[in-house]
């Protein structure tokens, strides 16, 4: 008989639970968003968002149970997202999880929020390990080789800005609403990518690291540019900045993903293939650009449908299920707003409007 998993998911605004069996079936998958709650602040504040959890996570959980068709004695294991983020959310979400399962008898897991992103092609379509995953969100962005539930290898990341809190801020520069990564794409599929030259920052540096707060840069100024010389920005102006932004973060990533390629092959895996989780996995130019690259290797491409690519507790529960197969529900459950996944290298530097990069 399939065993059930309850996951619970408060790392940044989303608060989110979902039941997932360990036969890939989702149960149910609930996320109650707070966009309108930071609209007007241009960003997610931490207290607002750690509040807005804390009236909604027993809500979130009623809601899962039910649409399940199941009450909380048919749950095996409850797992919990314990970081990386925002630290009043993580807490909220953990000490919520604490509860039920104290109070239910259950076992609970610990989950790192990047690996249920790294783990997502598992649940959808599993994928075998090791494989290459893309990881890029709005807090973070991650080339891994992801070679068991508790087995990373970062081959690079963004020093700086991760694409998802470039997007949002490149959006803000525009006058386009939040999120910004739906925005930008949207006025990008009215533009000319070539009508602006924009930066690729640090490829002409070997590895796979990035940096994308210059693009932000580079955006202004052209934005600046425009508006002095005209007095403001038209709407095609509007498209092509966008597109043109929206291009190069996208060749960034293709190119530094071509690099990893080679190192992931070398350790000569089964099945090769080219993931791509997170946020920022919806845009479509960077999906098409990572589906041409995985042909030309000749490699497998996953990417998770858009509803399990932003946050959500469905790859919570399925990364609670990857690390109950393989013994690890021991570790300690805290609150924990950094947490690398490879952590043979130094954390990535530096802190988000996401969360803490990690």
């Amino acid at each position: 008989m399939p065993r059930l998993f309850l996951g619970i998911e408060s790392s940044c605004d989303d608060t989110g639970a979902a039941i997932v069996s360990d036969q890939r079936d989702i149960l149910a998958n609930v996320v109650v968003g707070q966009t309108e709650l930071h609209d007007a602040f241009g960003g997610v504040v931490p207290e607002i968002a750690a509040r807005a959890h804390t009236e909604k996570l027993d809500v979130a959980v009623s809601s899962a149970l039910d649409k399940a068709g199941i009450v909380l004695r048919d749950v095996s294991a409850i797992a919990v997202t314990s970081g990386p983020g925002l630290i009043g959310g993580l807490l909220s979400g953990v000490m919520m999880a604490r509860g039920l399962a104290t109070g239910a008898g259950l076992p609970l897991i610990g989950v790192n929020h990047l690996a249920g992103h790294a783990l997502t092609p598992r649940l959808t379509d599993n994928v075998s390990f090791p494989y290459l995953m893309l990881l890029v969100s709005g807090g973070h962005c991650q080339l891994l080789i992801v070679r068991g539930p508790e087995d990373y290898h970062r081959l690079g990341g963004t020093i700086d800005d991760a694409p998802g809190e470039a997007f949002d801020k490149s959006a803000r520069l525009l006058g386009l609403s939040q999120p910004g990564g739906p925005e930008i794409e949207r006025a990008a599929s009215g533009g000319d990518p070539s009508r602006f030259r924009f930066p690729r920052p640090l490829l002409d540096r070997e590895g796979c690291d990035m940096s994308f707060s210059g693009l932000k840069t580079a955006l202004r100024r052209e934005r600046d540019t425009l508006i002095d010389a005209q007095g403001g920005l038209t709407r095609q102006d509007q498209h092509d900045l966008a597109a043109g932004f929206q291009q190069a973060v996208a060749d960034v990533l293709i190119e530094k993903t071509r690099r990893a390629v080679e190192a992931y092959m070398a350790e000569r895996p089964s099945e090769p293939t080219i993931a791509v989780a997170g946020g920022v996995a919806a845009n479509g130019t960077i999906r098409a650009g990572l589906e041409t690259l995985s042909q030309d290797f000749g490699l497998r491409f996953c990417a998770p449908s858009l509803h399990l690519c932003t946050d959500n507790a469905a790859m919570i529960a399925w990364a609670g299920v990857e690390l109950d197969r393989v013994g690890a529900t021991t570790h300690p459950i805290i609150a924990r707003p950094r947490w690398p996944l490879d952590t043979s290298q130094p954390a990535l530097l530096g802190s988000g409007k996401k969360g803490a990069k990690a």
